[in-house]
């Protein structure tokens, strides 16, 4: 009987248990809460509408007449850019990722010319005043894969792009190509644009252009700040594959231009002044620790185009010239000169030469002409017993190497010194006047090869035999004692 009544006594629970929880449930479902539901029906009614709007708004330029679009869009990209644009395809409209036209084949046009042939142009729009073609605002140009067609009367074009505002609006260029060209229309150079930006510079508050280039195989950066007021250009320029840092300030107010800038180089500080026309480039560079034991001066002159470099030294240290990770070895490793349209000369005078006591006196003259690279009449001096003149000279690169070859001619003062010096056996001491002969460098491997030895102008079967079992490296080259022992055999074999 105990156990029936606990029976009973957990069914009423459960069932009291089953009807709260349906008064829970059906509460729910008063009227009140029938109008929060049509509320929220509404508000979700209300954001697919305005959804719609706002794709029906963007859509709204689809609408326009393909001429009328075209012209405003001209109009507009001349009055923020100075650049007056031809397009010769239609101007296609897209709203994602943000409203902008896109164009094949457009052009840009300066004094009836084409200046630019464009692939591609997009053309990004602000979202105001849509409805309205006229009053279209843009607020962002990119050209892909443009050709610029450049020479000396508009080399400056894209200097005077930065005379605009670009607080509002910027401008790109990508993966594009410069071609400059002299006055018989052949191709002097061609710049790589890989990525190039005109924008407002928030820190400086001035136009700025920032632009990432290849010329012949070499990558370099360059960041231009245009001062309108101070009529001064300030300009950044990075070769990190020289590690060669340049920062210039650009008086460009009157006819004759000058500036100077600030060279770093592998944390060595140096410094340039200049001034130019259109008919030259000069300049005067010197290192600002030692002034006076540093100077260079050169000459640019564009019609016709040629060039001289001179500098006055009182000890140079060769390796930053021909080392190998000097500056000079990289941009001949990348046959940059290699071109017949360059002509250039540089001499340089140095009274000592870094971390070599026994030669002094060194005239380097090298230049590049019709695309060849020599050092021809390049004269030393060594132990003032005698001198070194190299002739025939050639620098290219082999398999990726960079190799002098050439002839030198050694013109003997005192032979007896000479022999001092090597500690020759008196049984060999012949006298020599002159001793000439082939050889080939290897900046790279730091190694000589010699050839064709004539002494006195005859060859001596002997000492060219002798000669080629003798594979010069660094090391050796720098060992005094074995260069003095092979000398003294080469000096037994035409003693012999």
């Amino acid at each position: 009987m105990a156990k029936q009544n606990s029976f009973v006594k957990n069914l009423k629970n459960i069932n009291k248990s089953i009807n709260s929880l349906l008064e829970q449930n059906l509460n729910k479902l008063k009227f009140d809460n029938l109008k929060i539901l049509a509320s929220n029906n509404k508000t979700i009614l209300t954001v697919v509408a305005v959804f719609i709007f706002f794709i029906s708004y963007l859509l709204v330029p689809k609408f326009y007449k393909q001429d009328d679009i075209s012209k405003e869009l001209k109009n507009e990209l001349l009055s923020k850019f100075n650049l007056d644009f031809t397009f010769n395809q239609k101007l296609n409209y897209n709203f994602f990722p943000r409203p902008h036209f896109t164009s094949k084949d457009s052009l840009i046009i300066e004094n009836q010319k084409n200046i630019a042939e464009i692939n591609q142009i997009k053309i990004y729009i602000s979202l105001d005043n849509l409805f309205s073609i006229k009053n279209f605002n843009i607020n962002e140009v990119i050209l892909e894969k443009a050709n610029f067609e450049l020479n000396n009367k508009n080399s400056n074009f894209f200097f005077k792009i930065l005379n605009n505002n670009f607080l509002d609006a910027n401008l790109k260029i990508q993966n594009s190509n410069l071609f400059f060209r002299n006055l018989e229309k052949e191709v002097l150079f061609i710049n790589k644009i890989k990525n190039m930006k005109y924008y407002h510079d928030q820190s400086e508050l001035k136009s700025t252009l920032y632009s990432e280039n290849e010329i012949f195989n070499t990558p370099f950066s360059l960041k231009l700040i245009d001062d309108e007021d101070k009529k001064k250009l300030y300009s950044k320029l990075n070769l990190d594959f020289a590690k060669l840092q340049v920062e210039n300030i650009f008086n460009y107010d009157e006819d004759t231009k000058s500036g100077s800038a600030k060279l770093f180089f592998n944390k060595k500080k140096s410094s340039i002044n200049y001034k130019t026309n259109k008919n030259y480039f000069e300049f005067n560079y010197y290192d600002e620790l030692e002034k006076k034991k540093f100077l260079y001066n050169g000459k640019f002159n564009f019609k016709p185009f040629y060039s001289v470099l001179r500098g006055d030294v009182e000890e140079i240290d060769v390796s930053y010239l021909f080392g190998t990770n000097a500056i000079i070895a990289e941009l001949l490793r990348t046959e940059i000169f290699n071109n017949k349209n360059i002509n250039f000369k540089l001499n340089i005078n140095a009274n000592k030469i870094h971390n070599n006591r026994n030669f002094t006196n060194l005239f380097l003259k090298s230049k590049i002409l019709d695309g060849l690279i020599d050092i021809d009449d390049t004269k030393i001096e060594w132990k003032d017993n005698s001198f070194i003149r190299l002739t025939d000279t050639l620098i290219s690169v082999k398999d990726g190497k960079l190799i002098l070859d050439g002839k030198s001619q050694i013109n003997i003062k005192n032979i007896q010194n000479i022999y001092k010096f090597l500690l020759t056996p008196k049984n060999f001491r012949k006298k020599i006047k002159t001793i000439d002969f082939g050889f080939s460098y290897s900046f790279d491997e730091k190694a000589l090869i010699i050839n064709d030895i004539m002494i006195d102008g005859k060859y001596n079967q002997k000492v060219n035999k002798e000669l080629n079992n003798i594979y010069f490296r660094g090391s050796s080259m720098q060992n005094k004692i074995y260069l003095k022992n092979m000398i003294n055999d080469l000096l037994n074999a035409y003693v012999g």
